[in-house]
């Protein structure tokens, strides 16, 4: 797959390279790699994102160009889709737009879009998908390709505490300190660099918190009511999924988002024992075992109930005795 992956690129001259809406640090990252390695390659690159670059991520090099249109004549030789899992998160009319079609992912149940699919579900994150397509071109990785790939991995494996930082990762994120990427310089523009807005709003999110009665399972939640009083849009929930899955004894985390009127995005995210992928994906979303999440139509107490029923059914010993 990878041969016919450089076989595109050697063909290729105009591409684009896109991720899914809503781009976390994954997503982004990987865009921005592929992006840099390409224009270093001499071709004529497009990044794009249709939510175009949360502040979190601003100070990745090459941000600054990621569009959040295409033009409506715009045609490219190659398309990438990056971290989508499915073609609609990016964006349905890449299709039209582009001669070939390339599906780089690490989700489990990907779909099969595109004329290429190099989908690896025992990656860690995409950008280590982005860094062997890269090694196998024999492409000197620079230090922005490398700050970008480096970004991408710690992001996903959640700073290497997740069980997806494998050897690989710690391999990967080696080689890229010995390009010249500061961790610091990561760390700091990831984790110290907050709007005060978001910490007004987790501030209203954490007065939400539930913890089930078995004490397995808890939640936040966020409506736009709390987003307008906080001053703080919705790139600036990411990671909120976190505290919730933080208490003690608790297997999965659950973070209500609502998108609209009676429309909720429902963030999952498991300590292992429960695939919460599958649970996503009885929902109509998608996702990984450890980290999914599927959009639900209702009320927030409707959404919240229904959610919290199926996890009383995949955890025992939340079932209330008859």
């Amino acid at each position: 797959m990878i041969k016919a992956i450089l076989k595109t690129i050697e063909d290729g001259q105009r591409f684009v390279v896109a991720s899914h809406e809503n781009p976390d640090g994954d997503a982004l990252a990987s865009t921005l790699a592929l992006c840099l390695a390409l224009t270093e390659m001499g071709k004529d690159v497009v990044a794009y994102n249709r939510d175009g670059v949360p502040e979190a991520y601003a100070f990745l090099p090459g941000s600054e160009k990621v569009v959040s249109d295409l033009g409506e004549d715009d045609f490219f030789d190659v398309g990438f889709v990056l971290d989508a899992g499915e073609l609609r998160r990016a964006g349905s009319h890449l299709r039209k737009k582009c001669r070939t079609l390339v599906n780089v992912d690490h989700h489990p149940h990907s779909e099969r879009f595109g004329e290429i699919h190099f989908v690896d579900e025992g990656a860690s994150a995409t950008g280590a998908l982005i860094y062997r397509v890269l090694k196998s071109a024999g492409a000197k990785i620079s230090g922005d390709v490398a700050l970008c790939i480096y970004t991408a991995i710690l992001s996903d494996t959640g700073s290497f505490r997740y069980s997806n930082a494998d050897p690989e990762a710690f391999r990967i994120a080696a080689e890229m300190v010995e390009v010249g990427v500061d961790p610091w310089t990561v760390a700091s523009g990831l984790y110290e660099n907050q709007d005060a807005s978001r910490l007004r709003l987790l501030a209203l999110a954490l007065g939400t918190l539930t913890v089930s009665h078995c004490g397995l399972y808890a939640s936040v939640s966020v409506t736009q009511e709390m987003m307008e009083e906080a001053g703080a849009g919705p790139e600036l929930t990411d990671g909120f999924v976190n505290y919730p899955r933080s208490v003690n004894g608790v297997e999965v985390a659950v973070f209500f988002r609502q998108l609209g009127p009676e429309q909720f995005k429902a963030g999952f995210r498991s300590k292992g024992k429960v695939d919460v992928g599958a649970l996503a994906r009885e929902l109509g979303g998608g996702g990984h075992h450890n980290a999914a999440g599927a959009e639900v139509k209702g009320t927030l107490e409707a959404v919240r109930g229904s959610v919290f029923s199926r996890l009383d059914a995949l955890l025992p010993s939340c079932k209330v005795s008859a």
